[in-house]
């Protein structure tokens, strides 16, 4: 199966390359403010790629997808896309779920104060869980930014836990990359470097 994870790309979906596949992942940041023109266009970019599913979990940028829960859901199912806001689904024999919270930082969409609060949403995450995507990392895996790991720990403790077989993020433009843990690939899938401008590539992830 072609599996293929992007995030990050912040209103400029159009400078990202992308082939064709079975399965293709945007896990948050589509776009700067969160506003309908910005997430509709967004949508009609992202309805269009050539894989026979599209899954999307916002990020801390898109608003519209915490402010107006329902009406953003709608928008997006209409365009053929799979939203998940803590929630999974199963295709194809694969377990996948899906979160946008992030540990607290100015006040940005889906963002949840560290500690239990978060953990609750972690607690959400199936025990076996095939493919896991949030929009932030877990501590200390493909965190870092200006040498600070910006990861949440109660994620860590959760992935920990379950031993999915990938976990795609992104949010940390500074981390993007692969590595694996036990039998975990993380993918850090941020198409944005530190300096906001598309740099990096879709990654393909392995496992599957």
């Amino acid at each position: 199966m072609e599996i293929i994870a992007i995030s990050d790309t912040h209103n400029k979906h159009e400078q990202v390359i992308l082939g064709s596949g079975d399965i293709l992942i945007h896990a948050g940041d589509a776009t700067n403010l969160g506003t309908e023109k910005e997430v509709l266009k967004f949508l009609n970019w992202f309805r269009e790629q050539d894989f026979r599913l599209k899954i999307l979990v916002p990020g801390n940028h898109d608003f519209l997808y915490e402010k107006s829960p329902g009406f953003a859901r709608i928008l997006t199912e209409e365009n053929e896309i799979v939203l998940l806001i803590d929630e999974t689904i199963e295709i194809e024999g694969l377990v996948i779920h899906g979160s946008p919270q992030t540990p607290w930082f100015m006040d940005w969409a889906f963002n949840v104060e560290r500690g239990p609060d978060i953990a609750k949403y972690w607690e959400k995450i199936p025990e076996k869980t095939d493919i896991l995507i949030t929009h932030g990392p877990p501590h200390n895996i493909l965190d870092t930014i200006n040498e600070e790991h910006a990861g949440c720990e109660e994620l860590t403790m959760r992935v920990l836990q379950v031993k999915p077989k990938a976990h795609i993020f992104g949010h940390i433009h500074q981390s993007y990359g692969f590595t694996k843990f036990g039998d975990t690939g993380f993918y850090n899938v941020a198409q944005c470097n530190e300096a906001s401008r598309i740099e990096n590539l879709p990654q393909k992830i392995e496992e599957f």
